[in-house]
């Protein structure tokens, strides 16, 4: 591995819209990397298609990257010494790169039109072709600087014609490089394309601009997914033309995030079809208007976000699961990266978030609990009983949007009974007991749940009436349901007024329906 004592490794993300998880991985694992050897993270925008380009995604990265707590380094708000970050920014640097690749003959101009690249594909479709790239059986065939004289290459680049400039990629040779979670890797050229370095529009393509900023940011390690392996040979090719393989970054390429069945890398359109979050927050299409859910909409918190995506492709080589950041950057290494692709399960998803929603503090996401209460309809609430209230009820909640249902009874009366429950339970007697249960309450001084506890069961056992029927009917007379943490304590939290008047309207609404 390269000189650990001066790590810089980046995020490259193209602003094209919502942020999937298996981005945020990337990153988590960028940054763990990082801050375990004390060197810098960068985000850098790679907006050069702008063809895809779409309005407010890369101020989304940032909220996404904010919300996760892996802030970058460096970066377009950041700045830095490297900068610009943004490749559209950069857009000056990349033609001489291509200039000098194309005097070394590694690269060339390629003249042919859209309609010339069709027929290419018709005719190797015709030939019963397996490949219909761009690539050293067909070059010689197209209307290239390859193909044409200097002279009509240089007059044709003289009046401005449309053109591309593509890397030259020989057959029969062997590209290697070693992989610091695969080991060795080998390409055979035979079966490399030509890629496009320099679009008509004089942008660079990924292929040029990642080699050419990775150098100019002195990147030192590179993280990506294993679907840019196919890339690999062209980027290695162009690394030892321009700079010199001794200056390449060393690289990682991370296993897929699966689908819940294995079968192939998870996409959006599958947790649409399975009713789960695949972006880490919501992303609204500016064009279509659609609505992605995320993550943070959904209920996580970023702890658990993180925690589950660290062990989708990674572990510490123990049983334990549960991590926090700083925890995560002490323990992470590329060695416990895993080769093959890791199954998402949202159910696995949910399960960390319940921990660490059991794990954390109130206060770490009572304002996201606040905002979520508020939305439901509940206002004026006040932060420091609700607090009090997320200690309670949080072992029960699996998602921040459970605490609606388990919590909205602190703030509000309940509006509706399990009447089912009480079918059987109540009668005249039960009306008359509770009516006795509200004048010990009133006399009650310090309305503490072991003193509340202590008079319902001398009361009861006075009346000859079991305590289970009593704590349950007070139950469902102050929450609405048999649900929530223990009854003596609802009725401590939510006071002695309140619990009296939940109780006489209760009661009343009980008897009023004459069971008997």
């Amino acid at each position: 591995m390269k000189d650990l004592n001066n790590v810089r490794v980046r995020f490259a993300p193209s602003p094209t819209g919502g942020l999937h998880l298996g981005g945020v991985r990337t990153v988590l694992y960028n940054y763990l990397f990082a801050k375990k050897y004390n060197g810098k993270f960068i985000l850098r925008i790679e907006d050069t298609d702008q063809s895809r380009f779409v309005e407010g995604a890369e101020e989304y990265i940032n909220q996404c990257l904010s919300w996760c707590g892996l802030q970058p380094d460096e970066s377009p708000l950041a700045g830095g010494e490297y900068g610009p970050y943004r490749q559209s920014e950069r857009k000056g640097i990349y033609l001489n790169y291509a200039q000098q690749l194309i005097d070394k003959g590694v690269a060339y101009y390629a003249f042919d039109t859209t309609e010339d690249l069709e027929k290419m594909r018709e005719d190797l479709k015709a030939e019963g072709s397996h490949s219909l790239q761009y690539d050293h059986r067909v070059r010689l065939k197209m209307k290239n600087s390859l193909t044409l004289s200097k002279d009509e290459t240089s007059n044709l680049l003289k009046s401005s014609t449309p053109h591309v400039v593509r890397i030259k990629i020989d057959p029969g040779q062997k590209i290697k490089f070693t992989d610091l979670i695969r080991g060795e890797i080998e390409f055979d050229t035979d079966n490399v394309d030509d890629k496009v370095l320099l679009k008509s529009d004089g942008m660079p393509t990924y292929h040029l601009a990642v080699v050419v900023d990775d150098f100019l940011m002195k990147i030192s390690h590179a993280f990506r997914g294993e679907e840019w392996l196919p890339s690999a040979p062209v980027h290695i090719h162009i690394w030892q033309h321009l700079f010199g393989l001794d200056k390449m970054p060393q690289w990682a390429h991370l296993p897929l995030i699966l689908k819940p069945d294995g079968n192939g890398k998870l996409s959006k359109r599958d947790g649409d079809r399975l009713g789960f979050p695949v972006y880490a927050m919501n992303w609204t299409d500016p064009l279509s208007g659609e609505l992605t859910k995320g993550f943070k909409e959904s209920g996580f918190v970023p702890q658990a976000f993180l925690n589950l995506l660290a062990l989708l492709g990674w572990n510490d080589g123990t049983e334990n699961e549960i991590f926090s950041l700083n925890e995560m950057v002490e323990k992470f290494s590329l060695d416990r990266v895993h080769t093959s692709g890791a199954k998402f399960n949202f159910e696995k998803a949910k399960w960390f978030n319940h921990e660490w929603i059991k794990k954390l503090p109130a206060n770490e996401f009572s304002e996201d609990v606040y905002k979520i209460l508020e939305e439901s309809g509940i206002s004026k609430i006040d932060h420091n009983f609700l607090e009090t209230i997320i200690s309670l009820v949080k072992e029960r909640c699996t998602t921040l949007l459970d605490f609606v249902e388990q919590a909205s009874y602190f703030f509000q009366s309940p509006e509706t009974f399990d009447i089912d429950a009480v079918k059987g339970k109540w009668n005249l007697t039960k009306y008359e007991f509770f009516k006795l249960l509200s004048k010990q309450f009133e006399n009650i001084s310090e309305f503490k749940s072991e003193i509340i506890e202590e008079k319902t069961k001398q009361l009861c056992s006075e009346n000859s009436i079991k305590i289970g029927e009593v704590q349950m009917l007070l139950r469902i007379m102050l929450v609405g349901k048999k649900t929530g943490p223990g009854v003596f304590i609802i009725a401590e939290t939510l006071g002695k007024s309140e619990t009296l008047k939940r109780i006489e309207k209760a009661a009343n609404y009980f008897n009023g329906l004459q069971y008997t």
